[in-house]
């Protein structure tokens, strides 16, 4: 399903590939949207794919990966994630699970700053569970 989401926003997208270039591409955008710089710490990224005219954002990594955010606890991505982004939005996405204390995994299906100040951001499943975490639990860690 996501490649096929991937391939119909292809054309017109500007597509990064190149771990490098791929993780320069996503902190750009992110920042463009007014977004935390660190909310995909993704490894290993093979593509990134933007299409600025319907704000659908593909990540594709050679294998999943488990982030743990000091903050809030683990995230993990899977080998192909996507989402329609926009300014400090992302909904419709695919490939992004949170842990909860239950110790299940949870598809997240959004995720916002909502508040007015912009301090706080909001995940969402698709069952419509939310919960709020601050912004800066997903700044960009920097490499000691």
């Amino acid at each position: 399903m996501a490649q096929q989401m991937i391939e119909s926003n292809r054309q017109g997208a500007e597509v990064c590939t190149g771990h490098d270039m791929c993780m320069k591409k996503v902190v750009e955008i992110l920042a463009e949207l007014h977004q935390p710089r660190g909310l995909l710490p993704l490894k290993n990224m093979e593509e990134v794919g933007y299409n600025w005219s319907t704000g659908f954002l593909w990540l594709k990594q050679k294998e999943e990966i488990t982030h743990n955010f000091k903050k809030i606890g683990y995230v993990r991505y899977e080998k192909e994630v996507t989402m329609y982004v926009e300014d400090k939005k992302a909904t419709r996405m695919t490939g992004v699970k949170v842990k909860t204390p239950l110790m299940i995994w949870i598809s997240l299906a959004s995720m916002a700053i909502e508040d007015p100040e912009g301090k706080r951001l909001t995940m969402a499943t698709s069952t419509g569970f939310k919960k709020s975490f601050p912004v800066s639990a997903f700044e960009l860690e920097e490499k000691a």
